[in-house]
């Protein structure tokens, strides 16, 4: 046992957030703590921290138990570079260098006896604990752990403060993964980060040996790094096994068993109640009376309490204008800031109903292409056109400028929603976090967090057809990122997207843009298609690598080669060399081979539906019928011309793939 919360009660003026809330955190395990915004995630992590104090209850730790916690703000100051930075915050390392020290000079003028074994003993223990610390490694530590973060290797010395928030952030983070605390308690670590850093991110703490608790709206990330999950739900902690998709049908399997007791509790109450009722006043029944009575208080007193369901809010946001087909077009784009080139020759075409994320290392330019595509850059060469009727809007963390300091939060909803109704401005806002008073508080007063909430419902009311969106997630809550999802994943128009969130991005991409190296690189296929490109690349570039590596070998193995030539058996032996070579080679094929397979298999199950649904639609679109009902008519032929887009291009790499699997047999 690392850490124990042991029936933390909590509450602010009447309001309860929990009561009787029991954690214990051991080494090995990651726990993810949901729950809706509100419910006392942050609050909780705080009573752990120390930070704050409970109403009630305890929380205890195991002897010389080191913690860490990342809140969800920070600021760094001082002239520290990031690498300094980040390797002077392993105080603890730093401290046990100096004890080690101390204890070698003790030793060296101890003498034989009881005392010097115990300082053996203790020098002994703070050799092992600092080398599990990764002392002896530090240095290479903290900039693998910036690496992995996103840092560019020439931005290590530069001044901290010199960062943005959100990259301070990271150094944060850094300094904290460093340190390798016992516990690490994480609040929204994600947020700042880019699809490659989270991933990297995973791997870490998947493997993390001490006890992880984190708050996070990441579903994707939960599911590959969580071993469990602690839900606050209607004022009480309750914990599962397993990650966040386990704990979502471990719930659902528990609410259906407690429906399911509490239905048959409500028939034999009924039951009950009617026979007391019916003899209750004759004399011969009155023991069989009394006896139900008896069973109907005691059903009451174990009667299940059913958990309040979360409100799920759908909303359908307004159809954009109706562009042209050709939404935006870029022809031999370059830019560069002074001498730095973020890349150049960049020809790049988005059609109406496009859903593009754009994807690729911090750093190399995604927001910049963003910032391009809807005007808030300008190339450095080569033209950007936008297409017929295009309007668009922009929505990214640091550009709240449009929203109005004097207003409030309805009086900003006001100005974009004429002719809405009051009730379907406070439930678009509710969808995004603004409940009850929140909706009359002035936007001077709000957070960065409400700022950017209400930005984005702000833009969903009257949508554009194109929204280039930068981290829209950020600040949200599960429930609330669903609500965007499935207003996004139906939008008719046109979305550029740039998200942390690997659950978002899988559900609404059609087309992937790779930003890296320079280059910009189009996938026109889902995030699944986009991914299976970049292995298949990778498995190209390990099949180059390991002739060249055997090739590296030849002077020996020429030479090996001549010895074995000379005795006597008169075989041509292959020396550990070219085994090795070869063998690499084959793993190289057979991992290119594995993935195209399984790839094939997805595309084949892709096929089989889209080419049923597609004969269903060219039927319904030959009926009178369909072109009298105008919102059917469009949603099938939206319906229509996407699939009429997919289907060959999943056709030509069905192709591509069986022929480069049947070359290979």
């Amino acid at each position: 046992m690392i850490a124990l919360a042991d029936k933390i009660e909590k509450s602010y003026g009447g309001r309860v957030l929990y009561t009787a809330a029991t954690l214990q955190l051991n080494a090995g395990e990651r726990w993810g703590l949901v729950g809706p915004n509100g419910a006392g995630k942050t609050t909780l992590l705080k009573i752990i921290m120390g930070q704050e104090s409970p109403d009630a209850g305890t929380v205890s730790f195991a002897r010389d138990t080191t913690i860490g916690y990342l809140e969800q703000e920070t600021h760094l100051a001082g002239e520290k570079s990031a690498l300094a930075e980040v390797i002077d915050s392993a105080t603890e390392i730093r401290n046990l260098e100096e004890r080690i020290e101390q204890m070698e000079h003790q030793i060296a003028e101890a003498t034989p006896g009881d005392d010097f074994d115990r300082l053996l003993e203790r020098y002994g223990a703070a050799q092992d604990r600092y080398e599990r610390l990764g002392g002896y490694e530090l240095d290479a530590r903290a900039r693998q752990i910036l690496g992995g973060l996103g840092f560019p290797v020439e931005d290590f010395d530069k001044p901290a403060k010199e960062f943005s928030g959100g990259w301070q952030m990271r150094i944060a983070l850094s300094k904290l993964l460093l340190r390798h605390p016992d516990l690490l308690l994480l609040d929204e670590p994600t947020n700042h980060l880019d699809l490659e850093s989270v991933k990297w991110l995973e791997q870490f703490l998947a493997s993390y040996d001490g006890a992880v608790l984190l708050v996070s709206h990441d579903r994707a990330f939960m599911d590959a790094c969580v071993s469990h999950v602690a839900a606050l739900e209607n004022k009480r902690l309750m914990t599962y096994t397993g990650n966040y998709s386990g704990y979502l049908h471990q719930r659902e399997d528990n609410l259906e068993q407690l429906r399911a007791k509490r239905a048959a509790q409500e028939r034999d109450m009924a039951h009950l109640q009617t026979f007391i009722e019916r003899f209750r006043y004759k004399p011969t029944k009155a023991r069989q009376v009394q006896e139900r009575v008896k069973r109907l208080e005691k059903i009451q007193e174990e009667l299940v309490v059913l958990p309040e369901s979360s409100k799920k809010v759908h909303f359908s946001f307004p159809e954009p204008p109706r562009t042209g087909d050709m939404v935006v077009h870029l022809d031999r784009v370059a830019k560069a800031y002074g001498d730095n080139l973020v890349y150049e020759g960049v020809d790049l075409s988005l059609y109406r109903g496009d859903h593009v994320a754009l994807v690729g290392p911090n750093g190399a330019g995604k927001s910049t292409l963003m910032k391009l595509i809807n005007g808030h850059e300008m190339p450095t060469a080569g033209s950007i056109e936008l297409g017929q009727n295009v309007t668009q809007a922009y929505y990214a963390q640091h550009q709240l400028e449009t929203l109005n300091a004097a207003n409030t939060v309805l009086g900003e909803m006001d100005e974009v929603a004429p002719g809405w109704t009051t009730s379907e401005e406070r439930r678009l806002l509710g969808a995004f976090l603004f409940h009850g008073d929140d909706v009359d508080k002035r936007v001077s007063v709000l957070s960065g967090g409400e700022r950017a909430r209400l930005a984005l419902a702000k833009m969903l009311v009257a949508p554009d057809p194109l929204l280039c969106l930068d981290e829209p997630t950020n600040h949200l809550d599960i429930d609330s990122v669903d609500v965007l999802e499935r207003a996004l994943v139906d939008f008719p128009g046109t979305i550029v997207l740039i998200s942390h969130d690997e659950h978002l991005v899988r559900a609404l991409a059609n087309k992937v843009i790779d930003v890296r190296d320079h280059t910009v690189t189009v996938y026109d296929g889902d995030y699944d298609y986009y991914l299976f490109k970049r292995a298949e690349l990778e498995a190209r570039a390990a099949e180059v690598e390991a002739p060249a590596k055997a090739n590296a070998a030849k002077p020996q193995v020429k030479a090996a080669a001549t010895e074995e030539a000379d005795k006597p058996q008169g075989r041509n032996v292959k020396t550990r060399e070219q085994r090795r070579a070869e063998a690499e080679a084959r793993n190289a094929a057979n991992r290119a081979l594995r993935t195209e397979r399984k790839r094939l298999k997805e595309v084949e199950a892709a096929l089989g539906p889209m080419r049923a649904r597609y004969d269903e639609l060219m039927e319904l679109m030959a009926s009178e019928e369909l072109y009298a009902d105008a919102s059917r008519f469009d949603q099938c032929m939206r319906e229509y011309n996407a699939l009429s887009k997919k289907i060959p291009a999943l056709e030509e790499e069905w192709l591509e793939l069986t022929e480069k699997i049947e070359e290979a047999l």
